[in-house]
């Protein structure tokens, strides 16, 4: 009896395991996909190939394909909050720390162009499918607490003169480390601009000097 027991258990857990390994295939396939060929483009066999389940199995997991590409842009969101949360940014110097954070933003756009895809796909559709997901926590970035307190520090130590709010210097970072990732066909055409990972860790590296500079002159507090 005992044996059958633990041989339940095992099966139960491996039924788990394999449930979500099939779930993380499917989100990894459709974000692929949308970020390819985007909403109308996208097609639910292709993911259903792509990921190596049938298709009545990923509709088992997502229902249709609106519920699917909500999942798969809540996905986006949930990857770069699980990065920003191993952010050890209370270790490092204020400084460092900025540096630290632009770095991994540039790092994750250029290592998952379809985080960027997305969020232009979502927002040419007025951000409709992010404004319908019902449990943000895991979307909404809990950086901007880690950054106040390196702003804080940066202020009390004298290095930063500028009374900053996290957002605004969130939004700086991602505007610098966007860019150069979203256009990095036309910018390396046009002007041939090097979109290699040292061509874009390099502009990462003004970034910061363009932030840490701008944090480091005094403003007008808002």
């Amino acid at each position: 009896m005992a044996r059958s027991g633990k041989t339940t258990i095992t099966r139960a857990r491996r039924g788990v395991r394999d449930a979500e390994a099939s779930r993380a295939a499917i989100l990894q396939a459709a974000l692929d996909e949308f970020s390819s060929v985007g909403y109308d483009g996208a097609r639910v066999d292709r993911i259903a190939a792509e990921a190596g389940l049938s298709k009545p199995l990923l509709y088992d997991y997502f229902g249709d394909k609106d519920e699917l590409y909500k999942a798969a842009l809540r996905e986006a969101y949930v990857q770069i909050r699980a990065g920003e949360e191993k952010l050890a940014l209370d270790a490092l110097s204020p400084e460092e720390a900025v540096a630290a954070l632009v770095m991994f933003t540039m790092t994750h756009f250029r290592t998952r162009p379809w985080f960027i895809t997305m969020l232009n796909t979502e927002n040419l559709r007025h951000g409709s499918s992010v404004s319908a997901i019902g449990d943000r926590r895991e979307i909404q970035s809990k950086l901007l607490v880690k950054l106040s307190d390196v702003l804080e520090r940066g202020w009390e130590d004298g290095v930063f003169k500028r009374r900053a709010k996290p957002l605004e210097v969130y939004i700086m970072i991602a505007s610098l480390c966007y860019f150069p990732v979203s256009n990095r066909f036309t910018l390396a055409e046009v002007f041939g601009f090097d979109t290699s990972e040292q061509g874009l860790n390099a502009h990462a590296r003004r970034a910061t000097e363009a932030v840490v500079g701008w944090l480091r002159q005094k403003g007008e507090e808002a």
